[in-house]
């Protein structure tokens, strides 16, 4: 990183920099501040320097893996061993089918439970929108191959046919960072977080053209990288599949047609603000300025497979697995060179008794005339036989594979060699799904943080009195199209996002079924208990959608009566009591609203009245009705008046 001393020579104003940050829609020239330029350029590559050396040895041998992973790059009289893709696909299938599933918790503020609604039901139609299947196939494959996928997440499309935030992957290849840094945004407190850390990627001019936030780009020039990760990255994957890099051709395309500029995208923090930063000619210009401003947070959300304390790698399925697969090839190899060898045996014979060489040739019901005893004319020659040795070798090389991954045959979808009984069978199946749900609440982590990143997009860029969006809903009978708002989805208090694996939410959910249904069974038969409650909590529990439960149960004129009466203790108001109300389904109610002092007191006051009406029966009859021709009506006392909340005094 560049000294204090480097940055004062410069005489640098960094105030200045404020004026180099693209606002949106803002256009401007192609003229900055030389000398900020140059200070940024100066912090950019010393950071990218120091980082380079760092990750190049890591970088360098995951490139190398793609060969084995996609084994195609061998000779073609040899063969390969596909542990590595039979093991990473078997544990990538399985945590890519057990879908994680976002679940939206207010915190108690006003209209929380409607919009917790809202937002399950926007998350559930972005997933479609976003193309979030598609995403978290290669940011597990990311994951699982490199220890670590990368996810940036910081824009936002404000398209009608469109209008979410928009994820997109980082190629974890070409990624390197602050050789400080545990992960990319550290604890809660931010410890072990990065300092700085940058990809490559490849855009022609009318791409960033078309995008906000860039400019010099006429300064932007046609040049041979000395050293392009992206370059790097793509021609070890054209070399694993077998194609020929088309980098050299690259420069016959025209540099205002579609001719692919090598530019770096840096992260970085710039007098103690963040900025993404983009370089171009070999990081010797500034092409884009933006400043972050997501909760003092980089945009990237990292997802580790098997992380390890106080380390960004962890440990991936290549580094379980590559040593095992290049002894399995080699060793089978060397197998099938021994049976070859062994089908065509070679023989020493005795020239003193064998004449003619000709007579050696091979042919069915020959016969050889020799001079003497025939023994030892011909003899074989002894030869290795390591194929007998081959199945034991890789059996044992498959098992160290297995145990490493919790991958056994069964789980690859291969019958076990050895007979198993049910109840062996059963515990395996057992201890793989605990290994593997231990992977999926990994997963858990940075699937929190994508929905947080996701809320928090919204709410940074989703206009109020402006935007509009329509979500489709499941309905309780069809399905219904739901204009949503600001005030719609974003609540005073930012709301938790939970996690929970599909599989684990389902078992979860049919075993409070269980529960619940031998306790309502009980609580039922009490008539002083709310019937009502638990039937509606018996349909959720059954899988039953909101929609479905409110069309199932409608609310009662009361629920709708306290409903309507929250808006007023919301704002502080007290409503009146009626002496007709159900004072049980107010309280209940009621206990949704804000909890401030009226709310309170408008409480205390319907729990007063039930004990009133418990003591008291007498003055909630009603009234009796008197015969035209009956006796003298008597004189009766009017009845006391029904307590009422009291203003609340500070």
């Amino acid at each position: 990183m560049a000294s204090k001393a480097a940055y004062k020579a410069l005489k640098v104003d960094y105030q200045d920099i404020e004026r180099m940050v693209i606002k949106d829609d803002e256009e401007i020239e192609d003229v900055i501040d030389a000398k900020l330029q140059k200070s940024i350029i100066k912090q950019v590559n010393d950071e990218y320097e120091m980082s380079f050396k760092f990750n190049e040895a890591k970088r360098a041998k995951n490139l190398a893996r793609l060969k084995l992973y996609n084994n195609q790059r061998r000779d073609d009289d040899t063969v390969g061993d596909p542990l590595m893709f039979t093991v990473f696909n078997t544990i990538h299938a399985a945590l890519y089918d057990d879908r994680l599933m976002v679940n939206w918790e207010g915190r108690g503020g006003s209209g929380d439970e409607d919009i917790e609604e809202n937002l399950n039901a926007l998350s559930k139609f972005d997933y479609v929108v976003m193309d979030k299947s598609k995403t978290d196939y290669f940011w597990n494959w990311d994951a699982e191959f490199f220890g670590r996928g990368l996810l940036l997440m910081m824009d936002f499309d404000r398209g009608d046919d469109v209008m979410a935030p928009i994820p997109e992957l980082l190629d974890a290849a070409t990624f390197i960072r602050d050789p400080r840094a545990t992960s990319v945004n550290g604890d809660m407190k931010g410890k072990g977080s990065m300092r700085f850390g940058g990809w490559e990627v490849g855009a022609t001019y009318y791409e960033m053209k078309k995008l906000s936030g860039y400019f010099n780009l006429r300064s932007l020039r046609k040049d041979k990288e000395v050293r392009s990760l992206l370059q790097e990255a793509h021609q070890a994957r054209s070399l694993a599949q077998g194609t020929t890099p088309f980098e050299p051709d690259e420069e016959g395309l025209g540099k205002y047609d579609n001719y692919e500029f090598k530019l770096l995208n840096w992260m970085t923090t710039i007098k103690g603000k963040k900025y993404l930063v983009t370089l171009g000619n070999s990081r010797s210009i500034v092409v884009r300025l933006i400043e972050l401003k997501y909760n003092d947070k980089w945009p990237i959300l990292d997802r580790p497979l098997y992380p390890m304390s106080n380390d960004w790698d962890g440990v991936s399925i290549p580094d379980l697995t590559e040593d095992k697969q290049r002894a399995k090839a080699i060793l089978l190899n060397l197998g099938v060179k021994s049976a070859i060898a062994d089908a065509i045996p070679q023989y020493a014979f005795d020239k003193n008794k064998i004449k003619n060489l000709n007579d050696l040739n091979v042919k069915s019901q020959k016969y050889i005339a020799i001079n003497g005893d025939t023994n030892n004319a011909i003899t074989p020659l002894n030869k290795s036989t390591v194929h007998q040795y081959v199945n034991l070798i890789m059996d044992m090389l498959d098992g160290a594979a297995q145990k490493a991954t919790a991958t056994p045959e069964i789980q690859q979808g291969i019958v076990s060699a050895k007979q198993r009984t049910l109840g062996e069978l059963e515990l395996v199946s057992s201890k793989v799904d605990t290994r593997y749900s231990m992977s999926a609440k990994i997963y858990g982590w940075s699937e929190r943080s994508y929905w947080r990143q996701w809320y928090l997009l919204y709410k940074k860029h989703f206009k109020e009195k402006i935007d509009e969006k329509i979500v489709r809903i499941q309905g309780a009978l069809a399905p219904e199209w739901r204009p949503f708002t600001r005030e719609n989805i974003i609540s005073s208090v930012d709301p938790d996002a939970s996690i929970e694996s599909m599989v684990i939410s389902e078992a979860k959910r049919q075993r409070d079924q269980q529960a619940f249904g031998v306790t309502a069974q009980l609580a039922v038969q009490n008539p002083d208990n709310d019937r009502r409650f638990f039937e509606k909590e018996s349909a959720r529990l059954a899988g039953m959608s909101k929609e479905k439960v409110d069309a199932a149960f409608p609310p009662t004129v009361d629920e709708i009566q306290a409903e309507k009466e929250n808006e007023l203790l919301n704002v502080k108001k007290l409503p009146k009591i009626s002496i007709d109300d159900d004072h049980r389904v107010h309280r209940q109610i009621h206990g949704k609203a804000n909890q401030n002092a009226y709310s309170i007191a408008h409480i205390r006051a319907h729990e007063k009245l039930m004990i009133t009406k418990r003591d008291r029966p007498d003055l909630f009859q009603p009234p009796q009705e008197i015969p035209a021709e009956g006796p003298a009506r008597q004189p009766q006392n009017n009845p006391p008046a029904l307590p009422q909340a009291t203003t609340p005094t500070n």
